[in-house]
């Protein structure tokens, strides 16, 4: 399993810039049909606009990417938002961006700046999010050893159900890179009495704060 970031919402952020009324729209998806599927409301919803530029990224290391300046000067719409998406390392994420001209040329480095700043403030707004590969742990504690491990759990874990019955069953995610020091760790604080197990893996997944533009 590899590392990965992407976005962690839908969003939407609206700006003017000379009259020409800007729409910057982030959205997750997992295949390149999606993000195809839902550039295609996009412009049926705004059928109108002067342009409807775009961006995305898909695979885990963005390996499927595509943009388009739409009808604006090459170089000027597209690029600049995947340059976006790029520098916040994001996958899996559509960007589009909307623009209504407003009669007032903004030139090439205008423009350039104008499809950036969309394309940051979506991402921005849609907040981004670490996927890091874990490792699946269960282990079972009986209740006058729980209090021994419960603060090191609930601090070095992504719990995912605590189940009290005639003991206590206990099921988390931990960062793989540290799973054998966790295992290690439960075993000394309950002397042996818990055995945890390796039951699969799965993401932790954790947000990022700061978005670059």
């Amino acid at each position: 399993m590899d590392a990965f970031k992407t976005i962690a919402r839908a969003s939407e952020e609206e700006y003017i810039i000379n009259r020409s009324r800007f729409i910057g729209r982030c959205y997750p998806v997992s295949t390149e049909e999606e993000a195809l599927e839902i550039l295609a409301a996009i412009r049926r919803q705004h059928y109108d606009a002067t342009h409807n530029c775009y961006a995305y990224r898909v695979g885990k290391r963005g390996e499927t990417a595509r943009f388009s300046d739409d009808g604006e000067p090459s170089g000027t719409a597209g690029m600049p938002m995947m340059e976006v998406l790029t520098m916040n390392g994001v996958t899996n994420v559509l960007c589009i961006v909307t623009r209504y001209f407003g009669g007032i040329l903004l030139g090439a480095g205008g423009l350039v700046r104008a499809y950036a700043r969309g394309a940051a403030e979506a991402v921005r707004a849609a907040g981004v999010m670490h996927h890091i590969p874990g490792t699946a742990i269960e282990f079972t504690v009986d209740y006058g050893r729980y209090g021994a491990v419960e603060a090191y759990v609930r601090q070095n874990a992504q719990v995912d159900d605590i189940e009290f019955s005639e003991t206590v069953k206990i099921r988390v995610l931990v960062e793989s890179a540290a799973a054998e020091s966790f295992k290690k760790e439960i075993i000394e604080r309950t002397d042996g009495r818990a055995v945890p197990s390796v039951t699969g893996e799965g993401y932790l997944i954790r947000p990022e704060t700061g978005t670059k533009s």
